[in-house]
């Protein structure tokens, strides 16, 4: 398994993370045949729709394994695994969401907020297809305050492989003052994932998070 580190810049540089990209906004991305990494990471905000396809993942990028735990005691914070390629196959196509998988919801408790270093484990399987320069760039934001933007290399996948890789995620210490909002404000704490490959965008997850402890 590869254990890699964020390249990322925190919060307190929240403008600081786009700044050695240009401003761009979610309108002009639309409007782009083909978006690149310095092209998110100048996205003052959450994007309010996807920013390519599920078919644009020619590469056939299966992400099957998801797990988060804090660095510091070893405790599994969150785990999931999606059913077998074979299982979700035998579902009724006319009742399946486009965009199903590519958002998550995350519940976690008003502690996570202070952790400082995280290791999310993910497992994915490729396609026919070798993938060259996977990279991954992943920017939360409060409302519209970019609090952290990470940034993942994948490196290459040999054709149908399945691949598993630790990213360590370096949190920023955050003000009581924005730890209270971001508690007392479920679901205002969104996150984009966008996934690329040779530069060019093939794959963009969302997620939002609730800090209460409860649904």
């Amino acid at each position: 398994m590869k254990v890699k580190k964020s390249g990322g810049a925190g919060a307190g540089a929240g403008a600081g993370a786009g700044a050695a990209a240009a401003a761009r906004t979610e309108e002009e991305l639309g409007r782009k045949a083909l978006i690149g990494p310095d092209d998110v990471l100048g996205l003052q905000r959450v994007t309010s729709d996807y920013l390519c396809t599920p078919e644009e993942n020619v590469y056939k990028i299966d992400f099957t394994r998801f797990k988060i735990r804090d660095m510091e005691s070893g405790t599994v914070l969150f785990e999931i695994t999606k059913p077998a390629a074979s299982e979700r196959e035998h579902n009724d196509k006319k009742d399946i969401d486009p965009n199903a998988g590519r958002f998550v919801r995350y519940q976690f408790t008003p502690a996570f907020l202070r952790l400082r270093q995280v290791g999310a484990t993910v497992e994915f399987t490729v396609g026919d297809k070798p993938i060259n320069n996977f990279r991954m760039i992943e920017r939360h934001y409060f409302r519209d305050q970019l609090l952290k933007s990470f940034d993942f290399e994948f490196g290459f996948c040999i054709p149908s492989s399945k691949n598993t890789c630790e990213h360590i995620y370096e949190f920023p210490q955050l003000s009581e003052d924005l730890i209270r909002e971001m508690i007392l404000h479920p679901y205002e704490t969104q996150s984009d994932s966008f996934y690329f490959v040779d530069n060019k965008l093939v794959m963009h997850n969302k997620a939002d998070y609730s800090y209460s402890g409860g649904p």
